[in-house]
């Protein structure tokens, strides 16, 4: 009975202890204790087997190379132990052990079936954890992250016994897990075995051709330090494409150091460690193979392209882009009324097509080159632009936000408004984007470029309503007396004399006519100049001087010298010691003069990727270009002064056609002059209303900005708390302060600029809309 016991625990099944001898005559040998013993041997002989048949199942089939891994562990390391137990138990039976074999050679059950007391409960864990692993969730198989969790949290547990099978099994299944992850970060490869487990997986919707499924990321595994994982595997993807970089002689070096780091992690894996372990790594190719791919004068000239003409830093080009716009869209419409006397009609006559805005840009760049000169340098940012600009017509209906995902909570808040200001340069949607060179893309998106592409139409939508509203003081009949009175002597004959009644009173009528709309366009100028000038001057400006001075390392140098004592300023506070002599002056003058630094730092392309997106997302709030309330309402401002100056062209050409008329009797047979004066001066008076309206709104809704304690508190704490958890999309990891965390811990943080207030304090309108509202209250519907 003895020899069938341990055979069955040893994993072969037998009927003896299968039976759960109910019989009578069963009873009446075998007392209850020796029952209950044998049916506990039964349990350890049933779970043994099962134990042995299952993991054999899971590590011949199973579709994670991590489940493999462990399931071998159970039926090596475990129930292998087990097997040697029972023939421990076996041999000490047969040497007639003190311990188990007792007078007259009689061997106890108890004392036997107590060998194996410490081996029920981990049997039983060991069962339960197998049966986690072949039990489908949702229609797919059990997952590397789900057994890892697992069993981490298993360790906490407080049996010791399970404790230590926990950690020998999540040190098992982590050293699988760190073999994929090293396939990935030392050479860009995703593992062959076990491809469909691993947390990065190809997509080729992604521009980077690779994208982090969450589900399949471990829980230690924080959102940056997958991201840089990310970001590590296809850089090294895109070094393998570049022909131009040549493989470094202490290459391998480098590699065996990396293998050693990942090597010194110790299970159960830290994620502090790991993390430090995977940045490590990531500057080490940085500084090895990234910076002769990615030099900082390259990111400089790239940087420096998006400010100079998607940000409006070259004032000359948006004034070019504007004038062009503006004669292809007279060109479209004379043209429309030329094919209109031949009676025939369509949309295609007015409608702007993809070839005539590419030619704008064209002659856009024509008139820079021309602004140039002959002798002068050859303009390399020109030139560049030149390359990788395009002005499109926008296939999509909606502005496109920042990149995000649908279950980010940071990503709501920092969205671009939909407002169309793309819709007002050549009256359909028309967006300025660029190609990102094959190197700029380690750190370039194309979510990135959108962005720079709404805040190109946001901004010179301002700009092109200001250049429309200051070209009317271009017309010079409108401002003074056109034509004018005729000279002596015939100005003071009786012919003469009547002329110029005449011409006065026509000027006088049509001057009161016009002073409304002068004040309301001299009201609207204003506003514009100041709003553009806050943008441009505080905002852009501010941001991208600061944002500049930490790629090259000035900020950080200024900030030094602030911080140190200016040994001339001691010297003059000092009322003991005499007056400095000049050599003394020009000493420490030279003393407190900074050093410049030769060497700039360092960045590696992953910490200018998320200080990058760090900018921009702080440059949309600070433009407001968040907040829908205030970009529809300026929207509709910057469409009623670009009615109101189109209206005053019109009326403009009226008056010249009826002063010809009158004056050399050129009569035009298809046009009544005076209705449509009538119908323009009437238009010209809503349009004067609806702009003061406008400037009243949009003032209205900074005020109400400036009042909104949540809106201030995003405006001026939100930039870091916005980044504080990462960009789980982009790869974007942030440090515990919200800032982008660079090589050496020197993260980049935007510095606070601008000011709601200080744009306020600047459009005082004074009692202009209460005169507004007043005169509207007492002429109701008066004609002009």
């Amino acid at each position: 009975m003895l020899h069938e016991i341990l055979l069955s625990l040893s994993g072969h099944p037998s009927p003896l202890l299968r039976n759960d001898y109910t019989d009578p005559r069963a009873q009446s040998i075998i007392s209850p204790p020796e029952r209950e013993l044998l049916k506990t041997a039964g349990h350890l002989s049933d779970l043994h087997c099962k134990l042995i048949s299952y993991t054999a199942q899971i590590s011949a089939s199973h579709s994670s190379v991590i489940c493999r891994a462990v399931s071998t562990a159970i039926n090596s390391i475990y129930l292998a132990a087990f097997q040697r137990k029972v023939l421990e138990v076996e041999d000490s039976i047969l040497r007639k052990d003190a311990s188990l074999v007792g007078a007259y050679n009689i061997v106890p059950l108890t004392a036997v079936i107590g060998e194996f007391t410490g081996w029920s409960r981990r049997l039983e864990w060991l069962w339960d954890l197998v049966q986690f692993i072949l039990k489908e969730k949702e229609g797919s198989p059990c997952r590397a992250a789900q057994l890892i969790d697992r069993l981490r949290d298993e360790l906490k547990t407080g049996y010791a016994d399970i404790g230590e099978t926990a950690l020998s099994l999540v040190g098992v299944a982590e050293t699988a897990w760190l073999k994929q992850v090293s396939a990935w970060v030392l050479y860009g490869r995703i593992p062959v075995l076990g491809d469909r487990d691993f947390f990065i997986q190809r997509d080729e919707q992604d521009e980077q051709g690779y994208s982090i499924n969450h589900k399949l990321l471990p829980s230690f595994v924080t959102p940056s330090t997958a991201s840089s994982m990310l970001f590590i595997g296809t850089s090294l993807n895109r070094v393998k494409t570049r022909s131009s970089i040549e493989p470094s002689n202490n290459g391998l070096d480098h590699l065996s150091s990396q293998f050693q780091t990942l090597a010194a992690l110790k299970s159960p894996l830290n994620s502090v460690a790991l993390s430090r372990a995977i940045t490590s790594i990531r500057l080490t190719l940085s500084r090895t193979t990234l910076q002769k791919l990615l030099p900082l004068a390259k990111v400089l000239e790239m940087l420096s392209l998006f400010r100079e003409f998607f940000l409006l830093g070259r004032g000359e080009f948006a004034m070019a882009l504007t004038q062009q716009a503006d004669e292809v869209i007279r060109s479209r419409w004379r043209r429309a009324d030329n094919l209109a006397y031949e009676k025939r009609y369509g949309l295609s006559n007015v409608m702007v097509k993809e070839g005539e805005v590419a030619a704008v840009l064209t002659k856009t760049w024509a008139i820079l080159g021309s602004m140039q000169g002959q002798h002068a340098d050859e303009d390399e940012g020109l030139e560049l632009a030149r390359d990788l600009l395009r002005l499109n017509l926008s296939k999509t209906k909606a502005s496109t936000p920042v990149k995000g995902k649908p279950n980010t909570s940071h990503q709501t808040a920092g969205n671009i408004s939909s407002t169309p200001f793309r819709n007002l340069l050549f009256s359909v949607p028309v967006v300025l984007t660029s190609q990102i060179p094959p190197p700029l893309d380690l750190f370039l998106t194309v979510s990135d470029v959108q962005t720079y592409t709404s805040i190109n139409s946001y901004l010179l939508s301002i700009r092109r309503s200001h250049l429309h509203l200051t070209d009317l003081w271009k017309i010079t009949s409108l401002r003074r007396h056109h034509p004018p009175p005729p000279r002596p002597p015939y100005s003071t004959t009786k012919g003469g004399v009547a002329r110029t009644r005449v011409l006065r009173e026509r000027w006088s009528i049509r001057s009161s006519a016009m002073r409304s709309a002068w004040s309301t366009s001299s009201a609207a100028i204003f506003f514009l100049a100041e709003t553009e000038a806050y943008l441009q001057v505080d905002i852009v400006e501010g941001l991208w001087d600061d944002f500049h001075g930490w790629l090259t390392g000035k900020r950080e140098h200024e900030q030094q010298q602030s911080t140190r004592p200016n040994p001339l300023r001691h010297n003059l506070s000092s009322e003991t010691v005499d007056p400095p002599s000049g050599n003394n002056v020009g000493n420490a003058l030279r003393t407190s003069e900074p050093t410049q630094t030769s060497n700039p730092p360092h960045h590696d392309p992953q910490t200018l990727a998320i200080a990058h997106r760090l900018y921009l997302r702080t440059l949309t709030r600070r433009l407001l270009l968040t907040q829908p309330s205030f970009t529809d309402a300026l929207y509709e401002l910057l469409v009623h002064t670009d009615q109101l100056a189109a209206l005053v062209h019109r009326l403009q050409s009226i008056w010249a056609a009826a002063d010809l008329e009158a004056d050399e009797g050129v009569v035009d047979a298809f046009s009544d002059l005076a209705a449509e004066e009538k119908d323009v001066r009437a238009s010209v008076i809503e349009v004067e209303d609806q702009v003061k309206r406008g400037v009243e709104s949009v003032v209205g809704m900074l005020r109400n900005l400036s009042t909104d304690s949540a809106f201030m508190a995003e405006l001026e704490d939100g930039d870091g708390d916005g980044a504080q958890d990462g960009d789980e999309e982009t790869g974007a990891g942030f440090g515990d302060e919200g800032v982008a965390d660079g090589e050496e811990g020197q993260g980049y943080r935007p510095r606070r600029t601008g000011g709601i207030d200080r744009l306020l304090m600047k459009l005082d309108f004074g009692g202009w809309f209460d005169a507004g509202r007043a005169s509207r209250g007492e002429e109701g519907d008066d004609e002009f």
